[in-house]
C-alpha cells in the first residue's frame, strides 16, 4: 500500500482470521478473513466467488461458541484476489463483540478511541 493511502486509513486493520461466511440472497461463500476493522473486512476471494457487487452482502465472522459478528457490507474492492467490505449496518451485540476484538488486538485504548472517533465521523 502506497505511504499516502495509509495515512488515510482512518481505521485500524487487525489481522485476524476466523470462519468467515458471506451471503447474498441465497447464495453463500466460506471466504478466509484476511482482516477486519470498525469499518469492514477484506477476505480472500472465494474460488467459486460470483456475487453481484450492485448487491448488499451479509458477512459472519465465527468469534467462538455463539459470538459472531455480523454486519451488512457493500462490496468496495475486488482486486489481486481480495474482496474489501465497508460495513453499512452492524447490530448491537456485533459491534460490542468487534470493538472488544480490535480493543485486544490493538493494546492501546487510545487508538481504539481514535478509531470510536472517526466512525462516528464517516
Amino acid at each position: 500500500m502506497s505511504e499516502s493511502a495509509n495515512e488515510r486509513r482512518r481505521f485500524h486493520r487487525i489481522d485476524f482470521d476466523a470462519a468467515t461466511s458471506i451471503e447474498q440472497g441465497d447464495r453463500r461463500w466460506v471466504a478466509k478473513l484476511h482482516d477486519i476493522s470498525l469499518k469492514g473486512l477484506m477476505v480472500v476471494s472465494p474460488d467459486d466467488w460470483s456475487g453481484d457487487p450492485a448487491r448488499e452482502f451479509r458477512v459472519r465472522i465465527e468469534l467462538g461458541a455463539d459470538v459472531q459478528v455480523v454486519m451488512e457490507v457493500e462490496l468496495a474492492r475486488d482486486q489481486d484476489g481480495h474482496l474489501g467490505f465497508v460495513c453499512r449496518h452492524i447490530d448491537l451485540d456485533s459491534i460490542s463483540h468487534l470493538r472488544r476484538l480490535v480493543e485486544l488486538n490493538l493494546g492501546d485504548e487510545e487508538l481504539l478511541e481514535r478509531d470510536l472517533s472517526a466512525l462516528g465521523e464517516s
